[in-house]
This record gives C-alpha cells, sequence and structure tokens, in this order.
C-alpha cells in the first residue's frame, strides 16, 4: 500500500489549519460556546474542522472520519480520519499557545499516520510520522532520548483526575512519582512533542480520547519510543488513559503503576 500520498494529503490540510487557526489567534476575535460536557468550542473549531474533511474527503471520499466537533461519518471503512482541530480549546481561548490541530489516520484498527500542528507554538511547530518510515520534525528525523533508569528521567504528566479518583492508582502513582529524576506538567500535544525528540522521557495521562492522541501516539512510537493505554493494552478508539516512554522506562512504570 503506497501510504505517501496519505501522509501528503494530511500535511496539505494541516497547513490548511495551520493558518485558519493563526489567523484567528492573532485576530482574538472569535465566537465561544459551552458544550454539554462542559468543555469549550470556537467557531474556529468547527471551521477549522470543516476545512479539513473537506480537503480530505475530495482526496479519498470513500475514506470515513471522526472529527471532534462534527463526529462520526462512514465508520465502516477500512481508512477512518481522526481528526482534532483544536487540541487544547481552553488553551487557545485563554491565549496560551499550547494548543495543536490533530490529524491522524487508522487503517483496519491501526493507526497508520499521525500530523500534529502547534500553529503557534515557537514559531509554529508541526510533527508527523508515517509507519514504518518514523518521525520528523518539519523534515527532520526525530527520536527518543536513550534514557533507561527512571532515576535520571524527566517525567510529565496532566489530565489526572479521573487517576485520583481511585485510591490504589493514585498512590501508585505516587511510587512513580517518587522514583523519578524529576517532574513537569507540560500537558496536550508539548509533552508528546518534547517526548518525540528526546526531551523528556515519560509521559503519564488519564482523561483522554483518541482523537486527542492518534496522531501523537503513532509519532512518539516511530520516534522509537512506545506509547499504550495505563495498562499497557495498545491504543484504540476507546482508549481514556496514556502512558507513553522510551521502552526501557514503559515497562518500569507499567510494573510501578499496576492500573
Amino acid at each position: 500500500m503506497d501510504m505517501q500520498k496519505y501522509l501528503d494529503c494530511a500535511l496539505e490540510a494541516s497547513e490548511i489549519a495551520r493558518k485558519l487557526i493563526a489567523t484567528a489567534y492573532d485576530e482574538n476575535a472569535f465566537k465561544i460556546e459551552i458544550k454539554a460536557d462542559a468543555t469549550p468550542v470556537t467557531e474556529v473549531d468547527i471551521a477549522v474542522e470543516k476545512a479539513i474533511y473537506d480537503h480530505i474527503s475530495k482526496a479519498f471520499p470513500d475514506h470515513g472520519f471522526y472529527g471532534e466537533e462534527s463526529g462520526q461519518k462512514n465508520m465502516t471503512s477500512d481508512f477512518i480520519w481522526l481528526i482534532d482541530p483544536i487540541d487544547g480549546t481552553k488553551a487557545f481561548v485563554r491565549r496560551r499557545p499550547m494548543f495543536s490541530c490533530q490529524i491522524a489516520l487508522m487503517y483496519k484498527g491501526e493507526i497508520i499516520l499521525g500530523v500534529s500542528t502547534a500553529p503557534c507554538f515557537n514559531g509554529g511547530e508541526r510533527i508527523y510520522a508515517l509507519k514504518g518510515k518514523g518521525a520528523f520534525l518539519e523534515d527532520k528525523k526525530i527520536s527518543i532520548s536513550d534514557i533507561t533508569e527512571l532515576s535520571q528521567a524527566v517525567f510529565s504528566s496532566g489530565n489526572l483526575k479521573r487517576l485520583t479518583q481511585d485510591t490504589e492508582k493514585w498512590a501508585n502513582y505516587g511510587k512513580l512519582v517518587g522514583q523519578v529524576n524529576s517532574t513537569r506538567g507540560f500537558g496536550d500535544f508539548l509533552q508528546y512533542h518534547f517526548l518525540a525528540t528526546g526531551k523528556l522521557d515519560l509521559i503519564v495521562e488519564s482523561d483522554v480520547n483518541i482523537l486527542d492522541i492518534a496522531a501523537l501516539s503513532i509519532i512518539v512510537n516511530e520516534a522509537g519510543g512506545k506509547m499504550t493505554a495505563l495498562d499497557g493494552k495498545a491504543i484504540d478508539l476507546e482508549v481514556t488513559t496514556i502512558l507513553a516512554a522510551t521502552p526501557s522506562l514503559h515497562a518500569k512504570a507499567l510494573e510501578i503503576l499496576q492500573y
């Protein structure tokens, strides 16, 4: 299967999204609504998702589509595009540049490509990956760190509310924190970009959905890392927790967390 054409389309869609998001962020004039789950959605989220859908569906009309704002279409297709137009809408609304556009493609249940674009962070940053081809920051190949010991690891976490509600799981999380070198809370796309480029070594996160992390999961894996649910199971459409790390640290953290 020639997958390059799918990546090319995703990169084109990400550039369309980048321009729309960056313009709206600079102008700082957009309508905000609160969804049923008490999270914000802006007219920019909706416009960006539509633009991505229009571009991809024109190229591949028989593919399925699962978008954060528009929901699911043609989910019986072998190919399903997973889109979060602005992952980190709360940050976008509050004028923090810690948000991204996430585009991934799943083929028969396996994620085969991902593009993570942060239009307003660090002058604009895009990382992408294609199954079996590696991960790239723009055109430069990237890789995880060579850290193997928890005592040397930089650890980042985010969205831990669900984890705190289980006494035993929270205690195990505390054990893990006690063994690492340093802890940070970069959150959202940034911690995964940092992991894939060797700037940190271990991530724990709960309260996520597949659209948040689909693209990021293949980026981390293609950069040489390992990303699963907290129980060690593979990423799927129902995922709600994340353990991502160098392979050695992943195994050690999994044993401590006992999720």
